[in-house]
């Protein structure tokens, strides 16, 4: 399959079409699924540790109320720093240059010290060393005598690391992508069994048109259900046996017509042959004969003849029908077989022969006869003279071509030319041919394994007639 068939979906199989359909489906949903489980899993887990951090240094800022001084030193500040710190924090408490904690200094967001400067409390989730944490930050507050709350400019950051968060949020991810991926495979193998349930009245249906192509007219498929399949199913079971019924009366009556023609052919052959006897004497006696009864015996004579000719066809393709026609294969000399056939017809000065001699064959005398016979008689009545027959040969076919040097076959005759009674000039006269000379000798040729007779036109002028033929086990030239 070419890379652009394989872009193609419409290039696809149907079964293919539905797993990918099924399975697209399923990658949508279960991203779209995994990806706000994850979102919303992120956001409830971190803001959980958030305001658990949150929480944690508020109250630990308010057991330290009052403060004992609105100036604190360097000392009351370590005591601030230590009363802050906990196990899951590292914080730092600053005011006017001094600092207390372990927390660097200069590991606070800008924004966040600006934020605090403001006398607000606020947070900021960073990565550090690429382990998430939360900041936090607030002002302490003190009471004047005035029962006034002012900032005090002590500042106290606190920072919580978020690792043990972090591995739920990846253990949730984990957990989503896994999920999805089972899904996905669920999705794929439910997608085999639809397509198994839904494609499968679609292969019998496929399996019996198939068969019935192939001429089995008895093709039906079960129908089960009644749902859109089933009714394609009925309405092509419906179809097969009409169409059963209508090729099973052609074929009575194509089996009649060929029966009743055997059947007249043969009823014929015997007054037909009284009729021959009798026209033959009265060819004898037609000198003697006063001029208009000669020619009416001499008419009689040639018509009797032409229907004799005509029976002898009919009964010959009736024997082709019925499947009745054999071979008489014999170790023959093509070229001797080709001379005796134009000597016996007196047609041997009228036609020119490249017939190389000693080129054996095993075929059916009588039958190669009547092919040559037909093709030069039809070259001499209707093309133009010279005829000429030329014989080839390799050690597997022998090839007879038969030419004229007529006005050749028009185009719409090449593709008739075989065709049973069919006449290329339909007002020629009857006695002039049955039509039924070519077909004859092609179904000949194709009596033999692999034989054919073709027709057209030479390159160079005029009608050219190709009998193929094999040369048998016994072909090798002498």
């Amino acid at each position: 399959m070419t890379r652009s068939r394989l872009l193609d979906p419409m290039a696809w199989g149907l079964r293919t079409r539905l797993v990918v359909a099924f399975a697209l489906l399923c990658v949508v949903t279960a991203v779209a699924v995994a990806v706000g489980t994850i979102v919303v899993a992120r956001s409830v887990v971190l803001q959980k540790a958030q305001d658990t951090a949150v929480l944690a240094l508020t109250s630990r800022i308010q057991a330290m109320y009052p403060l004992p001084s609105a100036t604190p030193d360097q000392s009351q500040l370590n005591e601030l720093a230590d009363g802050l710190s906990s196990r899951e924090d590292n914080g730092v408490v600053l005011y006017k240059g001094l600092s207390a904690g372990g927390l660097e200094p200069a590991s606070i967001p800008q924004e966040l010290r600006r934020a605090v400067r403001n006398g607000r409390v606020v947070w900021q989730r960073v990565v550090r060393g690429g382990v998430p944490a939360v900041f936090i930050g607030t002002q302490l507050l003190i009471t004047g005598p005035d029962r006034v709350s002012r900032a005090s400019g002590v500042e106290v950051y606190s920072v919580r690391g978020l690792m043990s968060e972090k591995d739920s949020i990846d253990q949730i991810n984990f957990s989503a992508w896994r999920n999805g991926g089972i899904a996905l495979a669920l999705a794929v193998l439910l997608a085999f069994l639809a397509a198994r349930g839904v494609l499968r009245p679609v292969y019998e249906l496929d399996d019996a048109a198939h068969r019935l192509g192939e001429g089995d007219l008895r093709a039906r498929i079960e129908v089960r259900g009644s749902d859109e399949l089933a009714r394609v199913a009925g309405t092509f079971n419906n179809t097969a046996g009409e169409l059963e019924r209508l090729v099973g009366e052609l074929r009575r009556l194509e089996a009649d017509a060929r029966r009743f023609v055997a059947d007249v052919s043969h009823e014929l052959r015997t007054p037909l042959a009284a009729m021959v006897m009798v026209t033959d004497l009265l060819d004898a006696e037609a000198p003697h004969l006063p001029e208009q009864a000669g020619q009416a015996a001499a008419l009689v004579s040639r018509e009797a003849h032409n229907l004799d000719r005509l029976v002898n066809d009919l009964m010959e393709i009736s024997r082709f029908d019925s499947g009745a026609a054999t071979l008489a294969y014999d170790h023959i000399d093509v070229a001797t077989a080709v001379h005796a056939t134009l000597r016996a017809r007196g047609w041997t000065d009228l036609v020119d022969t490249e017939l190389p001699p000693g080129t054996m064959a095993q075929l059916d005398p009588r039958r190669f006869d009547v092919i040559i016979a037909n093709l030069v008689g039809n070259a001499l009545r209707h093309g133009a003279p010279p005829v000429s027959v030329l014989l080839r040969a390799d050690p597997e076919w022998l090839v007879v071509e038969v030419r004229d040097h007529g006005p050749g076959l028009a185009p719409e005759v090449l593709s008739h030319v075989f065709d049973r009674f069919f006449k290329a000039d339909a007002a020629r006269a009857r006695s002039e041919g049955s039509g039924l000379g070519l077909a004859i000798a092609r179904e000949n040729a194709r009596l033999h394994q692999n034989g054919d007779l073709s027709a057209g036109n030479h390159p160079d002028g005029g009608a050219l007639f190709v009998l193929r033929l094999p040369r048998g086990e016994t072909g090798d030239e002498e």
